[in-house]
């Protein structure tokens, strides 16, 4: 078995395993999905595990910009982890996630995330449950009572708009002190700005991505920085209500559109895992934010086997922080743990999941400084 990048002249059979990992595609959506890995073929972000000439496993890196209390960071999203089905119980799964963990390393991405098909082989390698995008379904009609409360422009997006977008996540992630959402990079945002079935609207500070499906609405993406804003996408999006039955929304968990609903009683929500890795700990914490009040001095060792572990001094005040190498006893954490302390969970649970362990006088100031409700609003 030999690792290799993958090139232009793999993807029919990359294509192949897709369809027998995640079912077939359409003739358009395989188009448009040959346009969105191209880039990443030139980047070193797809590997394939050959058996010889044949492709028996391949594994995708996506750039990703993510919010962790609303600082941006490179992030490594993991997808398209493929393994043709005779090869499959042969550990090429975590043999192509150690690659991918190596190559995005490499590459200068401190962190990293994925939505799981199983959490073993995930877990296996370092990574862990972090946070969720939550699909809500409301009846269409409740979005009827949200009435803008001034005067906002909204204009259509197309290819284009993705440099006006992404300035308007930063702006709004970065003052919501977000954790966990992602911005495509401007490439693959211009290529889903083109698609003819999206309706896509926006503003100075928001836009809205939605679209039909079947009877319902489908809504991917409502961001928003202003009240005014907020009222105008969804209000716009309520007005489909004499014809759609129900609105499906990816919002966060404390989303405002919820608080704007007049009843609220019962909601179904449906929650799509994801994980979470911290590949460079140093780095890691040097480009995470943290609540301004928050300081913590604290020794962890976090024990890696695949990227290899070590002991680090956390100092975190004012809403930064470093990690310094010393050598001197610390709290002990798994990779698995330190990247689920990263993302908020708190020590009790670590330590109650045996990813903790030794002196806990630091704990409460580590759960105050790391402290985050981590959610995304995209599916990869």
């Amino acid at each position: 078995m030999d690792i290799r990048d993958l090139t232009p002249e793999d993807l029919d059979d990359v294509l192949d395993l897709r369809k027998r990992s995640f079912g077939p595609l359409s003739a358009d959506d395989r188009e448009r999905w040959r346009k969105a890995v191209l880039p990443a073929l030139g980047e070193g972000r797809y590997l394939g595990v050959f058996d010889g000439t044949r492709l028996a496993a391949a594994a995708r890196l996506r750039r990703f910009t993510q919010w962790w209390h609303g600082r941006p960071q490179p992030m490594a999203g993991v997808a398209g982890v493929t393994v043709g089905p005779e090869d499959r119980g042969r550990g090429l799964g975590s043999r192509i996630m150690r690659a991918v963990i190596g190559r995005a390393g490499e590459l200068g991405d401190a962190v990293s995330a994925l939505y799981p098909a199983t959490t073993a082989i995930y877990r296996g390698v370092g990574f862990e449950h972090a946070g969720a995008l939550n699909n809500v379904r409301l009846p269409a009609e409740s979005l009827r009572a949200i009435r803008p409360s001034g005067q906002v422009k909204l204009r259509r997006m197309g290819p284009g708009d993705a440099a006006e977008l992404m300035s308007v996540l930063h702006r709004v992630h970065g003052e919501a002190r977000s954790s966990g959402p992602v911005s495509w990079d401007e490439d693959t945002w211009n290529l889903w700005l083109a698609n003819e079935d999206d309706f896509l609207y926006l503003a100075d500070d928001g836009y809205a991505i939605y679209r039909w499906k079947g009877d319902d609405m489908e809504v991917e993406n409502v961001v928003a920085a202003s009240p005014e804003t907020l009222r105008a996408l969804w209000s716009m999006i309520g007005s489909a209500s004499t014809i759609a039955h129900e609105v499906v929304a990816s919002v966060a968990p404390d989303d405002p559109v919820l608080w704007l609903l007049r009843e609220r009683t019962k909601e179904r929500v449906q929650q799509v895992r994801w994980m979470f890795r911290v590949l460079d700990v140093a780095a890691a914490v040097e480009r995470r934010g943290y609540p301004e009040q928050a300081a913590c001095e604290a020794v962890v060792t976090v024990d890696d086997p695949v990227r290899g572990g070590g002991t680090w001094r956390l100092d975190i005040s004012g809403g930064s922080g470093t990690a310094t190498p010393v050598e001197e006893p610390g709290v002990t954490l798994s990779v698995n743990g330190f990247s689920a302390l990263y993302a908020g969970i708190p020590t009790r649970t670590l330590r109650l999941a045996g990813l903790m362990s030794g002196h806990d006088r630091h704990d409460q100031a580590l759960d105050a400084a790391f402290a985050a409700k981590p959610y995304m609003l995209d599916y990869f």
